[in-house]
């Protein structure tokens, strides 16, 4: 199929998905009264319209970026560290902010939600947490990469680094009460529907500025397909691009993770899915496809977790639906 034909498509399946998460959830609103919401018309009842434009289209949103982000964090990894299980969380960024909720939610006394229910100064400090965790991953693992040129090296040293991350959580965890654990777990499962419509035009620039920046590394990106040393003759400097790549990853994990909590196999699987979709590694095609991919899917997942009356269905435990099977299978196709 032709690429640009697959990306058209994709556009539409992102496009429906939008559709359905905006019209999908506990409460039944009709599809018709939705779309006089959102254009501005009278509708039936003014809880709707609130439902719709204070949780629904927040919710919508979020996810498309969290998805997009996070699926081209992904991408980026696996092409630079040429390692099909690379995601996110390999490098310890994602852990890196887990962390620093940990600490917060020392300090706060289990107060580090993001929803308008919660108090703000925990809000406001689980992002700063999440930022400045990621970041200290982020500028050990630049420094690394000033001392360390091969790639694989670094993945290693981010590997060890992302277990170190992962065994300071627990204990902090161990000296934290019962409140402070309870409140750690609930935001590790993560969500889409703590980002409030006053917080998303923050979280949108920033995540934006990411995805613009990721698309400046296409044409490295498609030079380190033919290997490090061929990249190097073509002009690429390997170790700027690495550098930069760090904190382009850095920058769209940290957001996401800060907002979202530790979204579970998103980065790591649906780079797989756009491959196979447009069935190309030029990532002329492979970028825009995987950031259209990430945006559905995480949609169709926030669309399950809010589909149940009364209840939230945790965003962790549904991803694994959609990304386990891609990695079992990318695991036996590599063997």
């Amino acid at each position: 199929m032709n690429s640009k034909l697959t990306c058209t498509l994709l556009s539409l399946l992102l496009l429906s998905a939008l559709s359905l998460s905006l019209s999908v959830g506990s409460v039944d609103i009709p599809a018709s009264e939705v779309w006089s919401v959102l254009t501005g018309g009278d509708v039936m009842k003014e809880s709707w319209r609130y439902i719709v434009m204070e949780s629904r289209v927040p919710q919508s949103i979020t996810a498309m970026l969290c998805g997009a982000s996070l699926a081209v964090s992904g991408l980026l990894l696996q092409t630079t560290f040429r390692n099909p299980l690379a995601g996110p969380s390999i490098l310890g960024i994602t852990n890196g902010a887990s962390v620093g909720v940990a600490i917060v939610m020392l300090i706060t006394g289990g107060v580090i939600s993001l929803s308008p229910s919660g108090e703000l100064v925990g809000g406001i400090a689980v992002v700063v947490g999440a930022f400045l965790g990621a970041l200290a991953i982020i500028l050990i693992l630049l420094a690394v990469s000033s001392v360390i040129s091969s790639s694989v090296m670094l993945l290693i040293v981010g590997i060890m680094v992302s277990y170190l991350a992962s065994s300071l959580v627990m204990l902090l965890n161990i000296f934290a009460n019962a409140d402070n654990v309870h409140s750690y777990v609930m935001w590790g499962m993560g969500s889409f529907s703590d980002v409030t419509l006053g917080q998303l035009p923050l979280f949108s620039a920033v995540t934006i500025i990411g995805l613009f920046l990721s698309i400046l590394l296409i044409k490295s990106l498609n030079a380190m397909l033919l290997g490090e040393g061929y990249a190097t003759n073509l002009g690429v400097n390997i170790s700027r691009v690495r550098r930069f790549l760090l904190i382009v990853t850095g920058i769209l994990t940290a957001t996401a993770t800060a907002y979202c909590g530790p979204v579970a196999f998103i980065g790591l699987a649906v780079p797989h899915i756009a491959r196979f979709t447009v069935r190309t590694s030029d990532h002329t095609v492979l970028m825009p496809a995987t950031m259209l991919c990430g945006a559905t899917i995480a949609l169709l997942c926030n669309i399950i977790c809010q589909l149940p009356e009364n209840i939230i269905i945790p965003l962790n435990a549904v991803t694994p639906i959609f990304g386990a099977p891609v990695i079992i299978y990318i695991i036996f196709r590599k063997h």
